[in-house]
């Protein structure tokens, strides 16, 4: 049993290993996703976006769950922040795309889109939630101009993506 339990252990590590995050310095795939801002529908392109500015992307397991409303509720407040440095803020999940409309109004405050996940975006972006097939894990992602990832943190509690965010992009732009 205890061979089998070990096993058992060893094959999770591997198969969480295969789905690593995107690095820093590896190229941001490009998509397009629907959702909502503010309850009203809109969709967005990584590429159009960039255009602008850096993107703020972070992945979320499912609207309204505890975490995923701390997380929202979190950028929501600090969106001020966001746009003095010239950044844009989507999340995007997998879990209860259905009730994204009214998320985007109660948690995110309006104040930036939540969209449903696109096809191949899970594999591109490596944010299948192990745990919950179909969800997608928590992790936030800082895209500069050029389409390049300059940070990646991945952590189930909803409460450093912002901050870490934040740091990220003033850094990147105290490099211009």
């Amino acid at each position: 049993m205890f061979r089998t339990l070990l096993a058992a252990s060893a094959g999770l590590l591997v198969s969480a290993a295969a789905l690593a995050d995107l690095e820093p310095g590896e190229a941001a795939p490009d998509f397009t996703v629907d959702g909502f801002q503010a309850g009203e529908p809109v969709s967005f392109t990584l590429s159009e976006a960039l255009s602008e500015g850096p993107v703020v992307l972070f992945f979320f397991p499912a609207a309204f769950t505890d975490g995923c409303e701390a997380q929202a509720a979190s950028f929501a407040e600090s969106i001020g922040e966001f746009e003095a440095l010239g950044a844009r803020v989507i999340g995007v999940t997998a879990g209860n795309t259905d009730r994204l409309a009214d998320f985007s109004t109660q948690h995110c405050a309006s104040a930036f889109p939540v969209f449903a996940i696109a096809d191949g975006m899970m594999g591109d972006y490596e944010v299948r939630l192990l745990a919950r097939p179909g969800w997608t894990e928590r992790t936030t992602y800082v895209i500069d101009q050029s389409s390049n990832i300059v940070m990646t943190h991945n952590a189930l509690s909803p409460y450093e993506h912002v901050d870490l965010s934040l740091a990220a992009l003033r850094t990147l732009s105290a490099d211009e």
